[in-house]
């Protein structure tokens, strides 16, 4: 798996214009979650371990 850009907000190239998808920031000390079509909007900020466990489990697979 490729590592994301630290310390900037990252949206997959995968995405496509105008579908829904949600960017990451990756930083040293936490890693954020937003909707890319909001990014003035709501955000989610978890511990790196806690986005790790997230990305190791099948809960996202589904």
């Amino acid at each position: 798996m490729n590592e994301l850009p630290a310390g900037k907000w990252f949206k997959s190239s995968r995405s496509e214009t105008g579908k829904q998808c949600v960017e990451v920031y990756h930083g040293d000390e936490s890693v954020g979650i937003r909707d890319s079509k909001n990014p003035g909007g709501p955000e989610l900020w978890f511990a790196p371990e806690a986005w790790d466990a997230f990305l190791g489990s099948d809960f996202w697979k589904r």
